[in-house]
């Protein structure tokens, strides 16, 4: 049984310019971000908020969508989750207006195609990240059936 609630510590250090590390005692790997390049002073090639944003939404799509299918018995060959954050003015402010869920999954039994698509919807209702922010979630699934040789 889970616990009503979780803790999530994350560290940040501020590095120079528009660069810091973030780091968390509770994992091993390290991620540089920056102000990205669209704006004054922003880095190229360097994970942004905007870019942690939208992976943090389709990362938990992902895994959501990974208990939803295991529990409901459901086999499959390959999930990719392509996503793409937009960022627009509203109420004259910036904001990641709207996040687009573009999940490709491959099943092998043509017969559970129907089962599939109400399992990537339930994900994506389910996903607690989207549950948590105000940006809508465009849900844009497509299942393929692989073909065995």
């Amino acid at each position: 049984m889970m616990a009503d609630k979780h803790l999530y510590d994350v560290d940040l250090k501020w590095e120079h310019d528009r660069i810091g590390t973030l780091s968390s005692d509770k994992l091993d790997d390290n991620i540089e971000v920056a102000t990205p390049p669209e704006f004054p002073g922003g880095i190229e090639g360097t994970w942004s908020p905007e870019h942690l944003f939208v992976a943090s939404i389709s990362s938990c799509f992902m895994t959501t969508f990974a208990a939803i299918a295991e529990y409901s018995k459901l086999d499959y060959e390959s999930l990719d989750v392509p996503s793409t954050g937009v960022l627009a003015k509203v109420d004259g402010k910036y904001a990641i207006k709207e996040v687009y869920l573009k999940p490709r999954l491959v099943i092998t039994d043509e017969k559970a195609k129907d089962k599939a698509y109400r399992i990537l919807e339930k994900a994506e209702e389910a996903c607690l990240i989207s549950r948590s922010v105000k940006t809508e979630i465009i849900l844009e699934p497509k299942v393929t059936i692989a073909v065995l040789n």
